[in-house]
């Protein structure tokens, strides 16, 4: 099942915060490890879990939902956003130990 993304658009001017959510189906949100993707016009994908400043954008979640805080937005984080779930289901903890040992 897609995920549903809300609000559809989002219209900030710059110092303003915003808040995404992701409503997941079919699945739990705390089974999968997820993450926050974003494209900037003309770019490519960038993973924000990964790369981004995170005293500016914070992720959290519940059982069905992902969320992303994004406080004092610039204009460059003019973007698409999207929710991914990783493939393979398990915790980040186990997933780095399977990494090293194998």
């Amino acid at each position: 099942t897609l995920p549903l993304l809300s609000p559809d658009l989002v219209l900030k001017r710059p110092g303003e915060a915003g808040k995404l959510t992701c409503t997941v189906t079919g699945f739990s949100v705390n089974s999968y490890w997820m993450g926050w993707i974003r494209q900037k016009p003309g770019q490519g994908l960038e993973w924000l879990v990964f790369y981004y400043d995170l005293r500016r954008f914070t992720a959290s979640k519940d059982s069905s939902n992902l969320y992303l805080q994004m406080n004092n937005l610039k204009a460059e984080d003019t973007a698409v956003y999207y929710c991914a779930r990783y493939t393979v289901k398990g915790f980040l903890g186990d997933l780095m130990q399977k990494l090293f040992l194998e």
